[in-house]
């Protein structure tokens, strides 16, 4: 228990500098630009994109306190930017509970391939096939059991992908201490 009070204190510490702010507007940026670039829309309630990648860039530097605000603060940027149907405030709570589940995951611990595909597996479960479905037949209409199967088959094939992408893109650039960098405050 100790420990999670330690990692929450110590991702909370992280607001205070100027540095995590700006790498967070950097990395919500790239974020942005290979939303609306890079995204393929299959139906109203499934679509493929790799924009999350920016985004766990953040939570990894910045734990489970700017995770959440990250998340939640690119959810309505996002709608404010490129709005793709009605606000549904829901989706944004799951942007934070995202924002929470990979920071406690990545913040402060080694990277590895396995952390990075529980990682992914408990975002997938708990965010997007469960309260992400449950939102969509919600602001939709349809019933839940009528979107999981689409939703679970869609997830199925994105798990590996996102898993090895990430790993892919974060390991080089832990070992060439560019993420240390992004994390150090800016020197006078």
């Amino acid at each position: 228990m100790k420990k999670l009070i330690t990692l929450f204190t110590s991702s909370y510490l992280e607001l205070n500098k100027v540095s995590t702010i700006t790498t967070a507007a950097m990395c919500g940026a790239i974020s942005m630009v290979m939303k609306s670039m890079f995204t393929i829309m299959l139906d109203n309630t499934n679509r493929i994109s790799l924009h999350g990648i920016p985004n766990q860039v953040v939570y990894y530097l910045f734990g489970p306190v700017v995770g959440p605000l990250y998340g939640a603060a690119m959810d309505i940027l996002n709608y404010l930017v490129m709005p793709g149907g009605s606000y549904f405030p829901l989706f944004t709570l799951n942007a934070a509970l995202a924002g929470l589940l990979y920071g406690l995951f990545f913040y402060k611990r080694p990277l590895n391939f396995w952390r990075v595909l529980a990682a992914e597996l408990v975002v997938m479960v708990i965010c997007n096939l469960l309260v992400n479905t449950y939102a969509l037949s919600l602001l939709y209409g349809k019933g839940f059991m009528a979107l999981l199967p689409g939703r679970i088959t869609k997830n199925i094939i994105m798990l590996p992908i996102k898993t090895i992408l990430f790993y892919l893109v974060m390991k080089p650039l832990e070992y060439s201490g560019i993420l240390q960098v992004l994390k150090r405050p800016a020197s006078r």
